[in-house]
């Protein structure tokens, strides 16, 4: 059997490098793409790249895959959220870095992959649930995942030979996840409430985890049209899908 190959944008820590492990783990060949690189043993490529330095990315992935047939899955990872804050505080600036990272560079390495003209079985974009439940103080971050599930049904046209998702991963232990559970005020941002409730409970599954479980998902979207955003608790968990979407 051909081993199977992944790249992976921002995979030096949580969930990009969880998914990285479990590939890995599974016996497939993984390309990293991240500011501090991952380190992982195994057969692993790994280049250094500040994804909001839009020149810079076309050379790191022609440095990564140049020898490279083509890929089974790219999974476009790298993000930042921004701080938690009313968005009539949050200045033009700070909405364009979180912009620039979660939405222009993934538009970057798009078109790098739509030009290498080698064949990509499967592309997913890691979006969020914030980018429908619009929740208050949620601003740059929920405003760039809104338009990265917009970039990818766009997107899913020029790739007719390619399978595109913009997936929501749910809930993970992370940087990320630390700051939303000890910064912001959660009864200024009442949705930071839930979180808190299932980090205490040990509900939230930490970055090796939750690669295990996104890796997992991945062979389930291509049930969905391409171009289709999908939170991974439609296809894992239907009644807590329900629960957060409804409330």
């Amino acid at each position: 059997m051909a081993q199977t190959s992944m790249l992976i944008t921002g995979n030096s820590s949580g969930l990009g490098l969880g998914l990285s492990k479990a590939f890995l783990a599974q016996g497939g060949k993984v390309y990293g793409c991240s500011r501090r690189g991952c380190g992982l043993d195994g057969d692993c490529e790994d280049i250094r790249c500040d994804l909001s330095d839009f020149d810079a990315i076309p050379l790191a992935l022609e440095a990564l895959l140049s020898e490279a047939e083509g890929l089974d899955i790219a999974v476009l990872n790298a993000g930042m959220l921004g701080e938690i804050k009313p968005m009539h505080q949050t200045s033009v600036v700070e909405l364009q870095q979180i912009l620039d990272v979660n939405l222009l560079a993934n538009k970057v390495v798009l078109d790098w992959l739509c030009n290498w003209q080698r064949p990509i079985k499967q592309i997913v974009l890691i979006s969020s649930g914030a980018a429908v439940l619009g929740n208050k103080g949620w601003g740059g971050y929920a405003l760039s995942k809104a338009a990265l599930n917009m970039l990818t049904k766009l997107y899913s046209h020029e790739f007719p030979d390619t399978h595109l998702t913009a997936l929501a991963p749910g809930l993970i232990d992370s940087v990320m996840m630390e700051y939303l559970c000890t910064s912001p005020d959660p009864q200024e941002y009442p949705a930071l409430a839930r979180l808190h409730d299932a980090r205490n409970s040990g509900a939230i599954p930490d970055g090796d985890a939750a690669g295990e479980k996104v890796l997992a998902v991945i062979p389930e979207l291509l049930k969905y049209p391409s171009g289709s955003f999908i939170d991974i608790r439609q296809i894992n968990d239907p009644e807590e899908y329900a629960r957060v979407f409804s409330a």
